[in-house]
């Protein structure tokens, strides 16, 4: 059974590995919002309180890091981008990519196919705790079915583009979109 859950090269540990480019942002709650903007135009905002009292989503789901590690059973809850998309007012998303700004200057681009209908959240809670700041806390984009870097840490913006752009990692080498059971980790991939 865990063979069919964990894709080609990668192994499965039960830690909780910890990988950031840089100093890990200590974000607190008081002074979190997340934002969701159509090009330079700000189409909602909400504050920690306003984000915690939209419709909440639990899932258990495996994680695939591009550095090879797989962790099976993770449990997340958060705002699927569905109930962002309706908090916001959108019937649907107005463009075809997204691109997650973070704190830190970490970016990354996910195409909007692979956030709606339950695929992509916004989650502030691991194991049913809050999300501890080296694991991207208070709150991290999740999309499980892509290589994790995809699943930005310290999430603050969501920025929707016509086009697609290249993110952080995506403009240092690493693959545009990441299927970790295609093995899509690096250019050329």
């Amino acid at each position: 059974m865990t063979k069919t859950r964990v894709p080609p090269g990668q192994y499965v540990t039960t830690e909780f590995p910890i990988l950031s480019a840089g100093p890990t942002p200590q974000t607190k709650v008081a002074n979190w919002n997340l934002a969701l903007q159509l090009g330079g135009s700000l189409l909602r905002q909400w504050s920690w309180a306003e984000f915690e009292a939209l419709p909440q989503t639990t899932v258990n789901t495996d994680i695939h890091c591009v550095t090879k590690w797989s962790k099976l059973d993770t449990t997340w809850q958060g705002v699927t981008f569905d109930d962002l998309l309706k908090a916001a007012g959108l019937l649907e998303p107005p463009e075809p990519y997204v691109m997650a700004h973070c704190d830190g200057g970490y970016s990354t681009n996910v195409p909007v196919e692979d956030l709606v209908d339950g695929k992509g959240m916004i989650v502030t809670r691991y194991d049913g705790l809050p999300i501890l700041p080296a694991h991207g806390g208070p709150a991290r984009l999740l999309v499980p079915h892509l290589y994790f870097w995809k699943s930005a840490k310290w999430v603050r913006r969501i920025r929707f583009m016509p086009q697609d752009e290249r993110g952080f990692w995506e403009s240092l080498g690493y693959h545009n979109y990441g299927d970790p059971w295609k093995e899509q980790r690096y250019d050329g991939d």
